[in-house]
């Protein structure tokens, strides 16, 4: 089928959706610039070892196994496509020819390669730089859910009848009055939106689908990188105490998640009038839920819970409207997996769209003494739940700590970025990076050389002032010259 639509392709030549590229032994330089652009127009599928007038030159076979590895590993780095993204990568044989399909999807997200949008045409691919477009690309895409991308190789015999049956059950439990639960596994599907056309007018189940009701093998055959994990960070801060990797469909994933927080965090005995609640559940159930039903699933990079001994962190990609730090009180909750976050609603994992927050504010204060909470809203969301006040004597213990962390890698990497400084240290956020580095620029130990991008950090002595780390370029320049 797949071999069909390619001869297809080569017949009515480049377009909107279609590009070819000639290739024989290494990626073209190009290619990321039309990934960039298929992401953030409509989607499409870049055929290498093609050449622009549809004559198949093929790809050598010793490469074509490494050219693969090469695309794979470079739509996971950030510094070459931001944000990072799952590609479908395969080969096949046209003409006794080896050729390179990419299929891109479209994305919910602005995707930048080399700090710059492209956008797709009919002529090709464009640099997007004008401020009113690039807001244009964020409007389109807010009304764009990648859970609704159809997989129309799948088949209802591809699902595990029992998560079916299991999600129908759930559904009686919590909404008697829906009756979706009478349904046949067919007609469920479909009535939950869960079977539908893409826009080539072609039937097949969708995202969502694979990720509820899949087998595992089905799940990570078409989304290889997707994972949660949850890290208990109490004694080893840099490594963890104890370690869930959760692969599965999201019913049992939501299980698996929930009992690791049941595992490692206390439930204070509370009486709500004459009953007992469990606090733990009211709080933490909804954002164990808010990380499965508003992550961006064709984004490689995992949804994670960090359990600290003084804060919880939930984080997972994301594809942002506000941009910064959410003000509870102005905030308009809005579901950005409508048809996951719908069918978890009747299943009784959350109560409704936006209750999470009303929790947090309701039972947080009576979980913890002390306990606050901040929700981000950037290209990972992340809610942070801190346990009580710190002490003046801790605050300054994590600070000198964090700031010994920071001055250590700069020491290794001058040109490390503020964000990847957030990946390594991995237990503050990017804004807590970026006040210790103004912290120390003010105290005199760093020293930012040159432009926001594209510049390194010097370190100086404390009380001297005076450089340790000398001009990363000059010291280069030095070492070559010794070589020779």
């Amino acid at each position: 089928m797949i071999k069909n639509r390619i001869s297809i392709f080569i017949k009515q030549g480049e377009g909107l959706k279609v590009e070819f590229k000639e290739s024989k032994t290494k990626l073209p330089g190009n290619l990321f610039e039309t990934i960039c652009a298929f992401l953030n127009t409509k989607g499409g599928y870049i055929l290498l070892g093609i050449n622009d007038s549809g004559s198949v030159f093929g790809i050598d076979s010793k490469y074509v196994s490494q050219l693969k590895k090469d695309i794979a590993n470079l739509a996971n780095n950030p510094e070459k496509l931001s944000p990072s993204i799952m590609l479908n990568v395969s080969d096949y044989k046209i003409n006794n020819k080896t050729i390179i399909l990419i299929e891109v999807p479209e994305s919910s997200q602005v995707h930048k390669t080399g700090n710059t949008i492209f956008v797709r045409n009919q002529d090709g691919d464009y640099k997007v730089s004008h401020p009113v477009e690039i807001a244009r690309i964020v409007n389109r895409k807010q009304n764009y859910h990648t859970e609704e991308r159809v997989f129309t190789q799948v088949s209802l015999t591809d699902f595990n009848p029992e998560l079916i049956s299991r999600a129908k059950n759930l559904i009686k439990i919590n909404n008697p009055g829906n009756h979706l639960f009478e349904l046949d596994d067919k007609e469920f599907l479909y009535r939950i939106g869960f079977f539908r056309k893409n826009e080539e007018q072609q039937s097949g189940y969708t995202l969502a689908s694979v990720l509820f009701f899949g087998t595992d093998e089905l799940i990570q055959n078409l989304l290889p990188a997707y994972k949660f994990e949850a890290l208990l960070r109490k004694q080893n801060i840099d490594r963890y105490d104890d370690r869930l990797t959760v692969r599965t469909n999201l019913i049992d994933a939501y299980d698996l998640l929930m009992g690791f927080i049941d595992k490692h965090l206390n439930d204070p005995f509370y009486l709500e009038g004459t009953t007992r609640i469990s606090l733990r559940s009211k709080i933490f159930r909804e954002l164990v839920a808010n990380i499965i039903a508003h992550r961006e699933y064709l984004s490689s990079a995992p949804a994670f819970i960090n359990i600290f001994s003084n804060r919880i962190e939930f984080t997972n990609s994301n594809n942002p409207r506000v941009f910064g730090r959410i003000n509870p009180k102005q905030f308009t909750p809005y579901a950005k997996n409508p048809s996951i976050s719908k069918l978890m609603l009747q299943m009784g994992r959350v109560e409704e769209v936006g209750s999470g927050i009303r929790n947090l504010d309701k039972y947080l204060h009576l979980f913890s003494k002390g306990a606050t909470y901040e929700l981000i809203d950037e290209e990972f969301f992340s809610t942070v739940v801190y346990l009580g006040k710190k002490s003046k004597e801790e605050n300054r213990s994590i600070t000198v700590k964090t700031s010994q962390k920071i001055v250590g890698i700069i020491k290794e990497n001058p040109q490390i970025s503020r964000k990847e400084l957030t990946l390594l240290i991995n237990d503050i956020t990017e804004d807590g990076v970026k006040y210790n580095l103004e912290k120390l620029k003010k105290q005199g130990i760093l020293k930012h050389i040159g432009p926001d991008k594209g510049g390194y950090w010097q370190i100086t002595d404390e009380k001297k002032n005076q450089l340790i780390d000398k001009d990363p370029q000059k010291t280069t320049q030095k070492t070559t010259q010794k070589t020779t």
